[in-house]
């Protein structure tokens, strides 16, 4: 499993890491979470909730201050990927504590995350961790069927080369990768690595984009499935890059 995508300054962790991390003291407004607890309290759940953890990934970066991780899920059934569930939390006041729906493709290990971030709460005092995520879940569960049913329609749809390079450059006017990835890009989705996506289809042109996302560091990778989840419709909204105008996804 390498849904989890770090880069130089970060690190992959396991659980028993992760519970010798410290966590800073909080002000009269900022109770930060552990990110143990995080862990364990998005697990404990999953379990309750009849689902299976088929696999987990951490990664701990900004001297320990973030926490990213991927929770991948049994139940799938289906033959090409597995639900994931994006994790992320921060003792630096960065970001908020979050969870995000995705799945993770079996053939190349690729992770493709829906933009939506299910919990945006704070670490602010009065925080129940354990409400705030029984919800997520619940969210969670609409999300991966808006997933799936756009990750089967792109596969629907052939890309003209000359198109994909037209969608390359948007994309990076859009802000999902560095204008320096444009030919790379380009490059894996006329020559793929992995087998499975050799037709020209536009999941084969995402596929393209997460290859090379992943050597993007955590925080570039966000950013990065946020705006091709926007440009490509995985949302569920009529696709940017093909289906309406692109904007500051």
């Amino acid at each position: 499993m390498n849904g989890l995508l770090l880069h130089c300054g970060s690190q992959y962790v396991g659980r028993e890491e992760i519970a010798l991390s410290p966590t800073p003291c909080g002000t009269a407004t900022w109770h930060p979470v552990p990110h143990y607890e995080v862990i364990e309290t998005v697990s404990n759940a999953v379990e309750s909730r009849g689902w299976t953890i088929a696999g987990e990934q951490y990664g701990l970066a900004r001297d320990q201050q973030k926490l990213y991780g991927v929770m991948r899920l049994g139940n799938s059934t289906h033959p090409e990927w597995s639900r994931s569930i994006g994790i992320r939390n921060s003792h630096d006041m960065s970001m908020s504590v979050g969870l995000a729906a995705g799945i993770v493709v079996f053939a190349c290990d690729n992770g493709a995350f829906g933009a939506a971030t299910v919990i945006k709460r704070r670490h602010t005092s009065g925080i129940n961790l354990m409400a705030l995520v029984a919800g997520a879940l619940d969210t969670l569960v609409e999300e991966f069927l808006t997933l799936e049913t756009a990750a089967e329609k792109l596969k629907t749809y052939d890309v003209m080369f000359d198109d994909a390079r037209i969608a390359a450059v948007q994309a990076a006017e859009a802000g999902a990768i560095p204008s320096c990835d444009i030919l790379a890009v380009l490059e894996e989705f006329n020559h793929p690595r992995h087998k499975e996506f050799a037709a020209p289809t536009r999941w084969s042109f995402l596929n393209a984009f997460t290859e090379i996302a992943k050597k993007y560091s955590p925080a570039r990778a966000d950013v990065c499935q946020r705006k091709l989840t926007r440009l490509f419709g995985l949302d569920g909204q009529p696709s940017l890059l093909w289906d309406g105008e692109i904007i500051d996804a």
